[in-house]
């Protein structure tokens, strides 16, 4: 060899060339730092030499390892990345990395060559998109994170792989003992759960055995149709990460492609994906662990319905279980270290009531642990027992005085007869057994009513489901109801032809009975009440409509309540046990309808029942 030639020998270059170059061997160990590394990130080639590079941000170095496996199993690869410099600063580079074989042509190492990148923007713009992935991975690892049961968190695992990834299928596969075990899938056939396979032979065992965190498979290598993964069709390219548990390799997250090539990026997320899958299933192992170390002990309490907080001597909560965070709306972590969101009765074995913001009623009992000093705080959901109590108490009250006042004519007018009978000639009989009569019928309604609200409020209403027709129902309802007030104007505006309607034909004449019974009551001074039909979409819709003292918008929707009329003095004025229009709602969706209170213009009330219509027109029995 000349002078001249010897020249140009590969050191020679090295050491004179502008870009650092620098090469690690399969442990990542660095085997070549070239003066231009010195300069550019200060630290001198002894100093590195037979370590890991020390250029790598903790950040970006699951980053670095994807880029490997993938120039390993891929060829060259250029990117846009970031470095440190031995001052900490931070150094936009653009990474050109080769892998490196040796005699026998199988992979030995890899080399970079990096040099500056002067166009920040870009760089910043591709860090921009690394961090905004990087961040989705953080919300779906948050969400497998939120879940402590082990299987959903493996299910979710696999599940999120091919968001993240653009894996066409994958799963995640646990080590037992010489075995693996395929124990979660997605966008693969459900009969491949439970597969078992040898970890030796396996690529998980490659992975192992290869010390790295990442491996890249393709056909272009290998024959992939032997594998489990072979039910994937089209199958070209396998990548795996490794899942730690507690500093030991517990299992492996494949990803599978078979239409798009994968790069760097899908790999960076794998290994992420699957690091954080390995601290996913440590809390949940952690978790179970617990759970079976104190079943006994927390059996009841984690199976009770009601609350139950330990407190410390100070007042706050040591203990909040799962039924205590439902009742109250407060996690776990924020009543931890905090009084209960609610007061403590004064003494042991007292209870008491307390009303949320959230208007859920709790009892609250409290009882001593002396040997520690805290104290147990059981609460349990009385809201619905609450709520029966009042109901309880204003239907007693509104029941009696509306059955009083009846029971009151009927036996006045009956203890007349008896006594007076013969003194009182025949016209004055009559009267007072028409208003027997009368009241007794007004006294029949009000325990119809009663009786068909208990069966609303059990669930128990039953209504057929029948063509019928409306348009007839209606008018024999008008007629029926012309007499009933002397001051009231009934309007009837139907159109010349109505389809019929699917439903319970009883229940629907005693929902018309009742808005007719309504708007002539809610019109003291009378006035008209109109009653139309129509065709609207693929129902029929009946407006009942009055010019009386209406409701009020935000009353609109609590009107159809048990025992509740439009305004307080309403009860009290126009009289009722407040029933009517609760079991009317009931009655018209127990035939697949609707009710609903509107105001109608000028002034008044708009009630407003529809119903199906019939497809086919056919007109069933009414």
């Amino acid at each position: 060899m000349s002078p001249e030639s010897a020249a140009f020998n590969a050191d020679a270059v090295l050491a004179s060339a502008a870009d650092a170059v620098v090469a690690v061997d399969v442990e990542l160990r660095v085997v070549m730092w070239n003066p231009a590394a010195e300069r550019m990130f200060g630290w001198r080639a002894e100093e590195v030499t037979g370590g890991p590079a020390p250029i790598v941000p903790d950040e970006l170095m699951a980053e670095h390892h994807a880029v490997l496996e993938r120039v390993r199993a891929g060829g060259p690869l250029s990117i846009l990345s970031r470095r440190l410099r031995r001052d900490g600063a931070v150094v936009d580079v653009r990474i050109d990395t080769s892998c490196l074989t040796g005699p026998d042509g199988r992979p030995c190492g890899w080399v970079s060559v990096l040099h500056p990148h002067q166009d920040a923007g870009t760089v910043q713009s591709h860090m921009a998109e690394r961090a905004r992935l990087v961040r989705r991975l953080t919300d779906v690892v948050a969400d497998i994170n939120a879940d402590l049961d082990l299987s959903a968190v493996l299910d979710r695992i696999a599940h999120s792989l091919t968001e993240l990834t653009g894996a066409d299928a994958g799963g995640f596969v646990l080590i037992e003992d010489d075995q693996l075990r395929l124990v979660s899938l997605t966008q693969l056939s459900d009969h491949l759960r439970g597969y078992t396979a040898p970890l030796e032979s396996s690529l998980f065992g490659e992975l192992l055995r290869s010390g790295k965190s990442v491996l890249l498979a393709t056909d272009d290598t290998r024959s992939l149709g032997d594998l489990i993964w072979a039910d994937l069709e089209g199958l070209h390219t396998i990548a795996l990460g490794v899942s730690n548990v507690q500093g030991r390799p517990y299992g492996a997250l494949y990803a599978l492609y078979s239409r798009r090539k994968v790069g760097h990026l899908e790999l960076e997320l794998l290994e992420l994906l699957a690091a954080h899958a390995g601290v996913a299933l440590g809390n949940a192992m952690a978790y179970q662990e617990m759970v079976r170390q104190r079943a006994h002990e927390h059996a009841v309490v984690d199976a009770s319905a009601d609350g139950i907080a330990v407190l410390d001597p100070a007042g706050r909560v040591r203990k909040w279980n799962r039924a205590a965070a439902e009742l109250t709306g407060c996690g776990f972590g924020d009543a931890v270290g905090h009084p209960p969101p609610f007061p403590l009765p004064a003494r042991p074995g007292e209870r008491i009531k307390h009303r949320l913001e959230s208007g859920r009623w709790l009892e609250v009992l409290m009882a001593d642990i002396p040997e520690t000093d805290e104290r147990v705080v059981d609460f349990r959901d009385v809201t619905q027992a609450k709520a029966l109590e009042e109901e309880k108490d204003l239907f007693l009250a509104t029941a009696g005085h509306e059955l009083r006042t009846p029971i009151t004519v009927v036996q006045g007018f009956a203890n007349t007869l008896v006594r007076r009978w013969k003194e009182l000639d025949d016209d004055a009989r009559r009267s007072a057994v028409g208003t027997i009569a009368e009241r007794s019928t007004k006294l029949a309604h009000l325990v119809e009513n009663l009786l068909l609200g208990s069966l609303a409020g059990n669930g128990q209403l039953r209504s057929a489901n029948v063509p019928f027709d409306l348009r007839r129902l209606l008018r024999e309802s008008a007629v029926a109801f012309q007499p009933a007030s002397r001051t009231h104007l009934l309007r009837l505006d139907l159109p010349e032809e109505l389809p019929p309607v699917t439903g319970d034909p009883v229940s629907t004449d005693v929902i018309v009975g009742q808005l007719l019974e309504n708007a002539f009551k809610y019109s003291p001074d009378g006035g008209a009440v109109t009653v139309r039909a129509g065709v609207e979409g693929t129902g029929v819709v009946v407006t009942v409509e009055d010019e009386g003292i209406g409701i009020p918008p935000e009353d609109r929707e609590r009107v159809f309540d048990r025992f509740v009329q439009g305004e307080t003095g309403d009860r009290r004025r126009f009289g009722g046990i407040g029933l009517g229009l609760y079991i009317v709602r009931r009655l018209a969706r127990a035939q697949g309808g609707e009710v609903t209170a509107h105001g109608n213009e000028p002034r008044g009330t708009r009630m407003r029942l529809t119903l199906r219509s019939v497809p086919d027109g056919a007109l069933g029995p009414a």
